[in-house]
């Protein structure tokens, strides 16, 4: 599912919703990835050097300086339609929470960032530019050799290895429904990993799948991972082995995964 994307900003501008000036503005999501499908949303986010100044129906409350990100929503025909107003400069201050120097001190990424600054900074390096291409380049190139992708990857690795404890700590104890749903957990967040060192960022659980068959990763085939996903060999007789067996393989990623 797709749509005419020069109709965009036609679109914004027809109801009042486009700056006289900006830097640029992109779709991004399931459509700027061409992953979309019926009911899915049209999301557009507009970056400009000062606040979007007229009126919209909400904003979203961000730690940064200029604490708002203001958004507007409306339907054309039955499908949605999602605009977000961001700044130069509140990217500029997500990018330096996400500096190298920053990643050093250890914080993770989830007190570094609020999720919609985080999902600023990876929707950017897979949206379809509207308008302002070269700026969007630009901001990518900043993004790729930030400590973004590192900190994502450490994140999810720190929890895959605290979900593989769980999970045998809870298998000593004899309580294997709890083992197997960490074990589950372990491996989501072992895979994101895996996809975040790949440059892939996203964490909705909904794309990983999506996600895999785009980097598809040396270190995990897509039809191994898709097994242990849908627990394909799980034999409720017997928990315990794939409890054991999906914590191998989250120890196994964990160590083939560059931060």
């Amino acid at each position: 599912m797709t749509i005419d994307f020069s109709s965009c900003l036609p679109e914004l501008a027809g109801r009042g919703l486009l700056p006289a000036s900006y830097r640029s503005a992109f779709v991004v999501g399931s459509l700027a990835r061409g992953w979309a499908n019926a009911a899915s949303d049209v999301d557009i986010y507009v970056i400009g050097d000062a606040p979007w100044p007229g009126p919209v129906s909400s904003a979203i409350r961000v730690s940064l300086s200029h604490p708002e990100v203001p958004t507007e929503s409306w339907y054309v025909a039955d499908r949605r339609w999602e605009l977000k107003y961001w700044t130069t400069g509140q990217l500029d201050e997500i990018l330096t929470k996400v500096s190298w120097d920053s990643f050093e001190t250890t914080v993770p990424i989830g007190q570094l960032l609020s999720r919609d600054e985080e999902q600023l900074l990876e929707r950017l390096l897979y949206c379809r530019p509207l308008d302002g291409e070269d700026w969007v380049a630009g901001q990518q190139e900043l993004i790729r050799t930030s400590a973004f992708g590192a900190s994502v990857v450490s994140y999810c690795l720190t929890n895959a290895d605290d979900f593989v404890d769980d999970a045998l700590g809870q298998l000593a104890e004899g309580d294997t429904a709890s083992a197997v749903l960490s074990a589950r957990a372990a491996f989501g967040h072992a895979v994101d990993g895996l996809l975040a060192s790949q440059g892939e960022c996203n964490r909705l659980v909904k794309w990983r799948a999506r996600r895999m068959l785009a980097a598809r990763p040396e270190a995990l085939s897509f039809e191994r991972y898709w097994a242990v996903e849908t627990m394909a060999g799980f034999d409720a007789a017997a928990p315990e082995k794939w409890v054991r067996d999906v914590v191998a393989l989250c120890k196994s990623l964990s160590l083939q995964v560059e931060v």
